[in-house]
């Protein structure tokens, strides 16, 4: 009877270590996939915010280069105006196609990734098993 307390004791004991363990492991790997994921938006962030910068001086001298050939700088700031107005009503009309699904799917994609070091070693011999 003492031995049979004793193996259910130890059975409970490993039982506990074995759920504490997992736990710890979700919770580890949670924290690896948030981390990529955002450290992958942070970096395209920053790609987009150089874009933005350089963009903005582009039209710039565009709009220089369109109000001196007007005679009116004020043009050239009118019509590069009047083409992101054109934009932004475009991409507000398919924001799901060019904004919503391409972030969603790389969030996605970030959290399904799985490290190639930590992948088990599957052989043939394994799934016949």
């Amino acid at each position: 009877m003492d031995n049979t307390a004793t193996n259910i004791e130890l059975l409970y004991d490993k039982a506990k270590k074995y759920t504490e363990t997992s736990m710890e492991l979700f919770r580890l790997n949670a924290i690896d996939k948030t981390a990529d994921v955002a450290s992958s938006l942070m970096a395209r962030m920053a790609i987009v915010m150089v874009v933005a910068m350089f963009t903005l001086f582009v039209n710039i001298g565009i709009a220089l280069l369109i109000g001196k050939m007007m005679g009116e700088y004020y043009l050239g700031f009118m019509i590069v105006s009047l083409f992101y107005l054109i934009l932004a009503i475009v991409l507000h009309l398919f924001s799901n196609q060019f904004i919503k699904i391409p972030i969603t799917n790389l969030v996605i994609e970030k959290l399904l990734k799985t490290k190639m070091n930590h992948q088990p070693n599957v052989t043939e011999t394994d799934e016949n098993v």
